[in-house]
């Protein structure tokens, strides 16, 4: 019995001990720091509409080193009108030649593509920018920016001062219209129709 009152003495002050709360730190002991949240992406900011268009003209074009001109492209680029071009409704499209032969930059207000010249059937100056989807169409008294990616003309009735000029000559004489019906050849007399237009010679009667 002795021991069992002696032992229980002993294990008191443990039991105290373990069974008493958490002291609070000391004052002035440093506390420990909290977990700092995630750091969150940095938005990108927001340009102003003449800072993105200084930005997006400013920003190289890709070159394609694949497409590759024959003579006969890069004797049709040689008779593209190239500088500001004026056009209908105080729209203008630029064209400027870039380094490498045959291509050019065509840029309006919105846009800007980099062409090279293609075939034509009709025999018109017809540049292309594949990529993007977009065509310049140049005749002889006008040009035209199309975009077939968007369906929709970008620039029309725009003049260079050479198509300025060759409309003018137009107006004072015009060209014949395909559906004009040709005029009628001259009926040819027997002197004509004589080979070196002499007097047709009498046949010889068969024997």
């Amino acid at each position: 019995m002795k021991t069992v009152i002696a032992s229980l003495f002993v294990l008191a002050p443990v039991l105290a001990f373990a069974q008493a709360p958490a002291q609070a730190p000391a004052a002035g002991a440093a506390k420990p720091a909290a977990a700092k949240p995630a750091a969150k992406p940095e938005a990108k900011p927001r340009l102003a509409r003449s800072a993105r268009k200084a930005v997006e003209e400013n920003t190289p074009i890709d070159d394609d080193p694949g497409i590759q001109l024959s003579e006969a492209d890069l004797a049709v680029a040689r008779n593209v009108y190239v500088g500001d071009i004026p056009c209908e409704l105080g729209a203008a499209v630029k064209i400027t030649p870039t380094k490498r032969e045959g291509f050019f930059l065509v840029s309006t207000r919105n846009h800007r593509f980099r062409m090279h010249p293609v075939e034509s059937r009709t025999g018109a100056i017809r540049l292309e920018d594949p990529k993007r989807g977009a065509m310049w169409l140049q005749l002889g008294n006008k040009s035209m920016l199309m975009s077939q990616k968007l369906g929709q003309r970008l620039a029309d009735e725009c003049q260079s001062p050479q198509q300025v000029t060759y409309a003018e000559a137009l107006k004072k004489n015009p060209l014949p219209s395909i559906l004009d019906a040709p005029a009628p050849a001259a009926s040819a007399t027997p002197a004509e129709a004589a080979p070196g237009g002499g007097a047709a010679a009498p046949s010889t009667p068969a024997r």
